[in-house]
């Protein structure tokens, strides 16, 4: 018989994998560092130092308070505005005075559909805001 058992008496003939094992270790560590991490950038102007800072800085204006509710309704500054009526009153706000625009400050409820805040945030960046705050509540 070409194979026995360990019960016959016979020797026992097993390949030693741990050589094999220690190979494939290295191999999956060199693949693990050398593989291309998958990184999407994400454009974002941060302010820069200045050694001039303004003499007469501006009051910052009110901040806009645009609320979100459960529905997916949408309050600017409590009273219910439409999601396709945002954008322009987000350009008019923009438009008074670009260099101090006021903080749009987005309240969501936890019920409410993602759907809507992704509408509002892409109105948000079509109307060139640059101020935009969420509020937690606690």
């Amino acid at each position: 018989m070409a194979f026995s058992s360990n019960s016959s008496g016979g020797p026992m003939v097993d390949m030693n994998v741990t050589p094999l094992v220690d190979v494939m270790l290295v191999l999956l560590i060199i693949f693990m560092v050398t593989a291309p991490i998958m990184s999407y950038p994400i454009d974002i102007d941060l302010p820069q130092r200045t050694n001039n800072p303004p003499e007469n800085p501006k009051e910052p204006p009110e901040p806009i308070k645009l609320r979100i509710d459960s529905s997916g309704q949408v309050f600017w500054n409590n009273s219910p505005t439409p999601v396709s009526a945002l954008q322009s009153m987000m350009q008019a706000e923009v438009e008074r005075d670009p260099t101090n625009q006021p903080t749009l400050e987005i309240d969501m409820n936890e019920d409410a559909q993602y759907e809507v805040l992704a509408k509002v945030l892409g109105q948000a960046k079509d109307a060139d805001m640059k101020k935009i705050g969420f509020v937690k509540k606690p």
